[in-house]
């Protein structure tokens, strides 16, 4: 009992970091849905050099994201599993040997990366939406637009818009979003002889527990929705308060 104290001491310390590097890719995936809007209106005015560079620093900061996200697995597996033992533990070494091992699992390859693909698609479709990319298959249009999009803006079950969810999940089978207490619940209230079917309006789709998931690309793309609407708001205010400059004049 007498290593109780420090050894809680140990995992609410790594608890708090690991909480500090949350916000921290939650920061970054701002930036890389910012560059994203900004490479956007670049495309449109064809300044084709600046939106390259804003690739290039996608791919950086898509880098970043990933031995981030190496960092924060590592201290995740120490504030639930690390254990007091003999002799003196060197942290750093400990926590970089981690990341390591989390590393090896998951190498980080940035141009293949899901965000990457969202960049070049979203700037291709500037001027060639409803087309493939070079390189793309036809069919492969509908694919992507439904894997990398919100396929639902509010919660079929909550009626929630997904921007608000405070714990969005997303099914891996038919993509539509939820608020995972709500879908839980849901889930529970059927049997194995009588599955679940998806709450979302014409969806024949049966949802799973186990495949309800909240990964990074789902807040990322949550993320985008909240600020192409600010976006769209801000525009909507400065195109009423020109009109109202007009009628005065």
């Amino acid at each position: 009992m007498a290593g109780a104290a420090p050894l809680e001491r140990i995992r609410n310390t790594a608890k708090a970091l690991e909480s500090s590097d949350r916000t921290l890719m939650a920061d970054l995936h701002n930036c890389v849905v910012m560059m994203k809007l900004v490479a956007e209106d670049l495309e449109r005015e064809n300044r084709s050099e600046e939106v390259e560079k804003l690739g290039i620093a996608t791919l950086e900061l898509i880098s970043v994201a990933d031995h981030l996200g190496h960092h924060t697995k590592a201290l995740e597996s120490i504030s639930s599993s690390y254990n007091i033992s003999e002799g003196t533990t060197d942290f750093k070494k400990l926590l970089k040997k981690q990341a390591a091992n989390f590393e090896k699992q998951a190498p980080s390859e940035p141009e293949n990366h899901v965000y990457y693909k969202q960049f070049k698609e979203a700037v291709w479709n500037v001027h060639h939406a409803g087309e493939p990319m070079p390189g793309q298959e036809c069919e492969d249009i509908v694919m992507t637009t439904s894997q990398f999009g919100i396929v639902n803006t509010t919660c079929p079950l909550s009626g929630k818009p997904v921007t608000e969810l405070k714990e969005p999940v997303r099914s891996a089978d038919c993509r539509h979003v939820y608020e995972r207490e709500a879908v839980t619940a849901y889930i529970k209230r059927f049997s194995r002889r009588q599955p679940c079917k998806c709450a979302a309006a014409g969806c024949p789709r049966i949802l799973v527990g186990s495949s309800m998931l909240c990964d990074p690309s789902l807040l990322m793309e949550i993320q985008e929705l909240r600020v192409r609407g600010q976006v769209s708001s801000q525009a909507h205010m400065v195109a009423d308060c020109t009109e109202l400059d007009e009628d005065e004049a």
